[in-house]
């Protein structure tokens, strides 16, 4: 393990904070997760300051850097958190992170987006090498260079890679997927429902019952494991599918490649993908009758064995070859991120 290049990372999220530290991509510590205290701005920065001296404590030597993911909006360039952050709220009125930490640990501090991580960790040692991987174990020389990445849990989070270069953007505003047109609610942003507050206030909805059921506990009714509307339960989890569905179309259109998902609420994917794939797959036309797919090509779930034995399966011609896939993080979401920021950091590094 080289020792000059120790990234410590966090994934900051509206319920959790989850502190690491890695090296040659590879983590050396004990993840620490830690409450988020979200409402309360001087207790945050307090866990946040406690968990990555916790992490740092367990290093062998000084790490060259910190690197972590906060939801946005935010100057990331120059660590001031602010805005309408409806998932941290306490730090809606700006707060200058970044300068904070570099101050207090010695180091340079870099700040993106989560969702922008999580697509990065994927894109460089997640679904996008591992789906690579199996096409060249297949004997097919079809290979993805473009990734987009969502996560589904306290928010609607999303970032986009091109050719492995994070898509940041003239104002840091690259991939925001979490603000787009609601297809089922167009006076809503996607987040509404693709979201812990969506999936509850839909089941709240549909079914009439306005107790305060968490995502597992609709999650366990949808199986049948607890008493509930079962009906609503499954139509909570549609809802997010299509309207996640409707905004992955459209990104899918604008940068061709393939998608990944996480975040907590992933977990209910068998609930989500046929919805979302649905919307994949629509069609649309024309006024003199033409009829084609909403994508220029097929959309796969790569969840699905039978779909991902068609998707790698090699063609014998460009037309044909044109395909696009749809999977769950391999790597897990905190993993995913803590490596997104782990190698965007050794990339800014590198050009100081």
């Amino acid at each position: 393990m080289k020792t000059n290049d120790i990234i410590m990372t966090l994934d900051a999220g509206g319920t959790n904070l989850v502190f690491s530290a890695l090296s040659e991509g590879e983590e050396i510590v004990q993840p620490i997760t830690l409450p988020s205290a979200k409402d309360n701005l001087e207790r945050c920065l307090e866990i946040i300051r406690c968990g990555f001296e916790a992490v740092r404590d367990q290093l062998p030597t000084h790490p060259a850097a910190i690197s972590f993911a906060f939801p946005g909006p935010a100057d990331y360039e120059s660590g001031i958190i602010g805005g309408n952050l409806p998932n941290l709220t306490a730090f809606r009125n700006g707060v200058p992170l970044g300068p904070y930490l570099r101050e207090h640990f010695g180091v340079p501090v870099f700040i993106n987006n989560d969702g922008n991580l999580f697509a990065y960790g994927e894109a460089l040692a997640g679904i996008l090498p591992e789906i690579n991987s199996a096409l060249e174990a297949s004997g097919n020389p079809k290979r993805y260079r473009n990734l987009i990445g969502l996560t589904f849990g306290t928010g609607f989070g999303g970032g986009i890679v091109i050719d492995r270069r994070l898509l940041v953007g003239d104002n840091q505003v690259g991939g925001y997927l979490w603000c787009q047109y609601n297809k089922l609610h167009p006076e809503l942003i996607a987040e509404e429902s693709v979201s812990i507050r969506g999936v509850c206030h839909a089941y709240a909805t549909i079914s009439g019952d306005n107790k305060p059921f968490t995502p597992k506990e609709i999650f366990e009714i949808a199986e049948g494991q607890r008493e509930g509307d079962r009906t609503a339960a499954l139509s909570a989890f549609e809802e997010l599918g299509v309207v996640a569905g409707s905004v992955l179309a459209s990104a899918l259109l604008l940068i061709d490649g393939i998608a990944v998902i996480g975040g907590g609420l992933s977990g209910a994917s068998k609930y989500i993908f046929p919805s979302l794939m649905g919307e994949l797959r629509a069609s649309t036309g024309m006024r003199d009758g033409t009829c084609f797919n909403r994508l220029a090509v097929p959309a796969f779930n790569l969840e699905n064995e039978e779909e991902r034995r068609a998707f790698l399966q090699s063609e014998n011609s460009f037309l044909k070859a044109g395909k696009t896939g749809v999977a769950l993080s391999h790597l897990g979401t905190s993993r995913a991120i803590a490596l997104g920021a782990y190698w965007f950091a050794r990339e800014r590094l590198a050009l100081k």
